[in-house]
């Protein structure tokens, strides 16, 4: 499928997890700034500018934006004494509080994205970070999103990245970006393994998915053919080209869910085009 990419606002600092908010704009994160951003078409505006590397954003039960952020990468490399972490951030004021940066004894790493499930739960993964000797591992979690309550869901993962969750509730999807691996794990389960369900073939990472009405998993994919990979439940893969070789992010919106929103990275652009399929509608939306 080919379509015109509409260029939705630009000169971003890596931008990724985009918020598709009932008035048409878009809120984005920017890593490499240490912001979270408001968009329209061509502008931009700055709702909080939390530090570290804010990474994926979804809209929580209570309105608020809840931001996994991965402590910096890039340019901006961890803060002193900053670690990966959960954030929340209100909309009307911009003010931010850590929820988690910890399970048990054990540091979050590098949070990367979120979802937020029937019951409320957040479920996120944490990437690891990459350390000149070897790279952490990450994992995914689940957690409730008043600071209450987290667990370890699945432990040791390589390089955890996008999360979903399908229209039944019933499977939770994590990417995995140097497998080029799709995997699920069952949303009422407590401490699992996760089970494969797809590779994505090429030279290709994969970063951040959405769901589809039909329950389709659409997955970012990075490398010299950057697509957006689609995997349907049975684990076919089909692949819709795009123009930026950091292709990190999708998220539906529109009157339809036919608008998907994508971030390109390297490009410092957020895009619009239209889908073949409508997307599935977030449990909670701004």
């Amino acid at each position: 499928m080919q379509s015109e990419h509409e260029i939705i606002a630009d000169g971003l600092g890596f931008p990724e997890g985009p918020v598709v908010m009932a008035d048409g704009s878009v809120i984005v994160v920017e890593i490499f700034a240490g912001r979270v951003s408001r968009c329209w078409n061509g502008r931009r505006e700055t709702i909080c500018e939390p530090g570290g590397g804010p990474n994926g954003a979804a809209i929580g039960p209570d309105g608020a934006l809840y931001v996994c952020n991965n402590g910096g990468m890039g340019p901006k490399q961890p803060e002193d004494g900053k670690t990966g972490r959960i954030e929340r951030i209100d909309l009307a004021t911009g003010r931010h509080e850590r929820l988690y940066d910890a399970c048990g004894d054990r540091a979050l790493s590098a949070p990367n994205d979120l979802v937020f499930d029937c019951d409320g739960n957040l479920w996120f993964t944490d990437f690891g970070k990459r350390e000149p000797n070897g790279k952490q591992f990450g994992g995914l979690y689940c957690c409730r999103p008043d600071g209450s309550a987290i667990t370890r869901i699945v432990d040791a993962a390589l390089s955890y990245n996008g999360v979903g969750i399908s229209p039944d509730m019933k499977t939770v999807y994590v990417s995995d970006t140097f497998q080029a691996r799709l995997y699920t794990v069952d949303r009422k389960l407590a401490v699992q393994t996760a089970t494969l369900l797809a590779t994505v073939p090429g030279d290709v990472h994969l970063d951040s998915l959405a769901m589809t009405e039909a329950g389709n998993i659409c997955i970012a994919t990075i490398g010299s053919a950057p697509a957006i990979s689609t995997v349907t439940p049975s684990g076919q893969v089909t692949s819709t080209p795009t123009k930026d070789r950091y292709t990190t992010n999708i998220a539906f919106g529109g009157a339809d869910m036919r608008d998907a929103y994508i971030t390109y990275a390297q490009a410092g652009m957020l895009m619009k085009m239209r889908w073949p399929e409508p997307g599935m509608r977030l449990i909670y939306n701004g």
